[in-house]
């Protein structure tokens, strides 16, 4: 769902009758929307993560794995002391976000990560599946 919003940042206007719809709009989208997308690929022998973390550096991203579940961790630290700074309006967000995702049939030992133009790649090889081991029992 795409959301066509006019930005005003310097209204200074005292009535705005679009900055109700504007801001009921963006309560209601945030508390529907993940902390950051990503998209999960099946390919021939392992699954591919994409995570879009556009402004987040590679040292601001944690990927921890326990109990069978992976959780990508970005934290974004506010450059400006706000009670110097002078905003009209405020819409890029500040903190920790964070998803989980569970590890079934993932070869966890052999995982690996990139990060790359905004991008973490993660490559999660799928575990073998076990080989049925036959043989016949001779009677005596």
């Amino acid at each position: 769902m795409m959301m066509n919003t006019t930005i005003r940042p310097f209204s200074m206007n005292a009535y705005d009758p679009f900055r109700l719809f504007d801001e009921t709009a963006q309560r209601m989208m945030r508390g529907n929307t993940p902390a950051f997308r990503t998209d999960i690929r099946e390919e021939n022998d392992r699954y591919v993560l994409e995570a879009d973390l556009p402004g987040f550096r590679k040292e601001d991203i944690r990927i921890d794995l326990e109990d069978g579940t992976m959780t990508i961790t970005a934290e974004r630290r506010s450059e400006h002391n706000d009670e110097s700074s002078n905003y009209i309006r405020r819409e890029r967000s500040y903190g920790s976000f964070s998803r989980r995702f569970g590890t079934e049939g993932i070869d966890t030992d052999r995982m690996e990560a990139s990060f790359t133009d905004g991008v973490l790649t993660l490559s999660m090889p799928k575990l073998a599946e076990p080989t049925p081991i036959s043989r016949r029992i001779e009677i005596r």
